[in-house]
């Protein structure tokens, strides 16, 4: 597993923190200085703490879990689609609906109607009015950008990786009541004690999301690579002894 280096971490400018009068106090031991009024993240932390929840997230995934990222602000929700659909995980890009963890069987069949909804044979198109047609449409519309990065999530995830904690709240504390780790880039405006494992950096600009993100991206892509991999040559050597078999019959 490549470890990020500093240098492309300030480049990205993921040391950035917030206006100092901004600050929550529980992040101080994060910050080495200021700059222009504005609060300067230690990336060496940054780095440590992206390492070991890297670590943790890989073992997740090596033991069959999977991730699911948040981020629905504007600069986050391009980024969060990108990373999770390149190493095979789920996504909320858009408002989190609540219960979609605490109440997650009601969010299944509203997903089951999404895909009813998206066969044009289904028996709910037959005979409707053209008015009827159009208010299927807003609702197959609607349910499409809500479940779109969770529509094949047939379980909870594993673990949530949020970008800014502030923002989703909700998420947090729904994970929380269910007992599901969080991972969170974690702002200098915010607590890191409100997630489980924060990785302090800068949550507002695209570059610094895409550094983080990236990265745990691309480690998962290559467990999921590895595991088909083996996958493969178990199917594979399945096939063989089957033929072997069959030939001695």
């Amino acid at each position: 597993m490549s470890e990020l280096s500093t240098e492309y971490l300030i480049e990205s400018g993921v040391h950035f923190g917030h206006p100092t009068q901004k600050w929550n106090p529980n992040f101080k031991k994060f910050i080495v200085g200021q700059k222009n009024g504005i609060h300067i993240i230690d990336v060496k932390q940054t780095i440590s703490n992206l390492n070991l929840a890297t670590k943790e997230l890989s073992k997740i995934v090596s033991n069959g879990g999977n991730i699911l990222f948040v981020g629905t602000k504007k600069q986050a929700k391009e980024v969060v689609q990108e990373s999770a659909d390149k190493c095979g995980m789920f996504y909320v890009n858009e408002r989190w609906l609540g219960g979609t963890l605490t109440n997650f069987s009601t969010i299944k069949r509203s997903i089951n109607r999404l895909k009813v909804l998206e066969k044009e044979s289904s028996d709910v198109y037959k005979d409707l009015t053209k008015k009827e047609l159009t208010q299927l449409n807003r609702e197959r519309n609607r349910l499409s950008d809500l479940h779109r990065g969770i529509r094949d999530m047939r379980y909870l995830p594993s673990a949530l990786f949020i970008v800014d904690a502030n923002t989703e709240k909700i998420a947090i504390l729904e994970a929380q009541r269910l007992g599901i780790p969080v991972y969170a880039l974690v702002d200098s405006n915010t607590s890191p004690l409100s997630v489980d494992h924060a990785i302090p950096g800068n949550d507002d600009s695209i570059k610094s999301i895409s550094a983080i993100l990236g990265h745990i991206s691309n480690v998962l892509l290559e467990i999921n690579t590895e595991k088909e991999e083996i996958k493969n040559k178990q199917n594979e050597s399945l096939k063989k002894d089957v033929k072997w078999v069959q030939r001695k019959q």
